[in-house]
């Protein structure tokens, strides 16, 4: 009798044992996930935000430059184009007495306006944590000493600024952006070369001129620069030889061109950019009617508020659109 009693007390004790064991596994098991679920990783928000930390660059005139950690009052005056274009809105826009850059209006609705001199009381007025500047001259002299008194100055430099996706490369390096940079290059590069192949199915290999009219004058579009590289290099359209010529003796964007050199002018396709009521002169003048695209009705007409004065990702698309739009109908 006793023997069975105590067989019995050895069973309680065991299965008590085991109790306790299963109910403290669970318990660290518990402890253990919840410990897994508020500690930071590699890819969660926290750590990366931490993970984030101010940095040092050289920009295009040589200035050691402090990045700040997450700058938030950003302003890139004519570089709205590639801020954008990764996701970055600035504080203020570029402007000029005529306006603004429209084609970004969307993007830039109800932000306020910068002349685009930089006027220093007008920048300290934006109270900007980092200011990006593109080209050398706008921060020439002494300028660059008092804009750095403000907030950290970026200079991307003639070289970078000229290159629309040099611009974009460099600034995505600036804000840690450069796999958005790369891979915005990379979805345009392909809608390029699906337009290029779509016009070419269709026409063959043609020629094209962008023309600017003003109130008294008539400018070409450079066949490296601007809307020429688009033209050219991106859409494989061949160069007029006039636009060979006038793009050989000069740099800027776009070069005057004469009422002679009009005439000469061997273009299958003219694209005229121009603002409302202007140029009426130039384009009612019998040498204008009688360059060859002008006859055949290869004229496409888009006003100066569009991007074909301006470059990159999204200036270019747009463009390209146009060009899409215009020629394969």
């Amino acid at each position: 009798m006793q023997q069975r009693k105590s067989k019995k007390v050895s069973v309680a004790l065991v299965s008590l044992m085991s109790m306790t064991l299963l109910l403290s596994a669970c318990g660290s098991a518990s402890n253990a996930g919840s410990t897994a679920s508020t500690s930071p990783t590699a890819s969660s928000p926290a750590a990366t935000a931490a993970a984030k930390t101010e940095k040092t660059m050289t920009d295009g005139l040589g200035n050691k430059v402090t990045i700040p950690a997450n700058p938030q009052r950003i302003i890139g005056s004519y570089l709205e184009d590639p801020l954008i274009t990764l996701g970055i809105k600035p504080v203020a826009q570029w402007a000029v007495a005529s306006g603004v850059q429209d084609y970004l209006k969307d993007s830039l609705n109800g932000i306020p306006t910068l002349p685009s001199d930089l006027p220093f009381e007008a920048v300290a007025s934006f109270n900007p944590d980092l200011m990006i500047i593109g080209g050398s001259s706008a921060a020439a002299g002494e300028k660059y000493a008092q804009y750095a008194k403000i907030t950290p100055t970026f200079v991307l430099g003639d070289e970078v600024n000229n290159d629309w996706r040099k611009a974009l490369l460099k600034i995505g390096e600036i804000f840690d952006k450069s796999k958005e940079a790369e891979q915005a290059l990379k979805t345009y590069d392909a809608k390029a070369k699906e337009a290029k192949d779509k016009l070419i199915k269709a026409n063959g290999e043609q020629s094209a001129a962008a023309i600017w009219v003003t109130a008294k004058a008539a400018y070409v579009v450079s066949e490296n620069l601007s809307s020429g590289a688009l033209l050219y290099k991106d859409m494989g359209f061949k160069v007029p030889n006039v636009v060979k010529e006038i793009s050989s003796k000069g740099t800027a964007n776009w070069r005057a061109i004469s009422m002679e050199a009009l005439s000469q002018l061997d273009a299958d396709h003219i694209i005229l950019i121009r603002g409302k009521g202007e140029g009426d002169q130039i384009i009612n003048d019998p040498i204008w009617k009688s360059v060859s695209a002008v006859k055949n009705g290869h004229v496409y007409e888009f006003d100066k508020t569009h991007s074909w004065l301006y470059s990159g990702v999204i200036a270019n698309s747009k463009m390209i659109d146009d060009v899409l739009k215009s020629i394969l109908k």
